[in-house]
């Protein structure tokens, strides 16, 4: 991998760890529901919990996850719908502080970045977004925060919410799909991409062209530059420094997302 004393850290992982295909295709026959988390959390770096998007989970819950986990693993959480999907962001501060204070800070050292994704139907509006960044914590019971925007419309595509979400020090999503835009600028300390385009006709979702192109274009960014295969909105850009970069395998033929992060780690390893 990567020198590390020159890099950022770069995880691999899935979207959540329930999910009834991955019984034939991921897990070992016969494993007990109870230990997929378990099992899961040996087999790639991160993992992206999207239960946290639509019901409150309790501190217990949080703790019990941290527990099952390995001591180097990290969860990135997806912030509530009822405090993203709303016209008026920056209403959104009592939900913020609801999910915040709800025991996500159980997680501890394994607490990585927050998800805040729009509506689709969400323009940019840069009074309404200063305003919601302004609400989003710096700190979670005594660690850093990190946080990473996921707008689902064309407005976004603008200089000016890269500069603003820039000078918050807040990423945004590379959702590598011809859906939702895409931002290759980087506005944080971190990278975070959603890839969607995993195939069920390959086993390991993604092809190896392809792995091959997310390995050079993570290894990129965890060493501080940035990939010219990354669309960029704004013409100015950060100075280089190392990075840490979020890849997680989520949509698509998501019964490959496993094998797809599996290799790209493998990739990675023999960098």
């Amino acid at each position: 991998m990567t020198d590390k004393s020159k890099a950022g850290r770069i995880r691999v992982g899935i979207g959540g760890w329930t999910y009834e295909p991955w019984r034939k295709t991921f897990y070992p026959k016969g494993l007990a529901h109870a230990r997929e988390l378990d099992y899961a959390s040996r087999q790639v770096t991160a993992i992206e919990i999207n239960g946290t998007f639509y019901r409150t989970q309790k501190p217990q819950t949080f703790a019990k996850w941290r527990d099952e986990t390995p001591d180097d693993f990290m969860f990135a959480v997806k912030a509530p719908r009822y405090a993203t999907m709303r016209k008026v962001l920056g209403d959104a501060g009592e939900s913020i502080g609801w999910f915040i204070n709800s025991g996500v800070s159980e997680l501890g050292p394994k607490l990585g970045p927050i998800l805040w994704q729009f509506a689709p139907t969400k323009r940019f509006d840069a009074e309404d977004m200063e305003r919601f960044l302004k609400l989003l914590p710096a700190e979670i019971a005594g660690r850093r925060a990190r946080h990473v925007l996921e707008p689902r419309h064309d407005s976004f595509k603008s200089v000016e919410f890269v500069r603003l979400t820039r000078s918050h020090g807040v990423a945004t999503v590379f959702t590598d799909s011809d859906e939702y835009p895409n931002f290759g600028d980087v506005t944080a300390d971190f990278v975070y991409a959603r890839l969607m385009r995993a195939q069920a006709s390959i086993k390991s979702g993604y092809d190896a062209v392809a792995l091959d192109a997310w390995t050079k274009i993570a290894c990129t960014f965890a060493r501080g530059s940035e990939p010219k295969e990354f669309p960029r909105i704004d013409t100015a850009a950060p100075k280089a420094k190392a990075r840490d970069v979020f890849v997680f395998f989520i949509n698509g033929a998501k019964e490959r997302a496993p094998a797809a992060a599996q290799d790209l780690l493998q990739r990675l390893e023999q960098r």
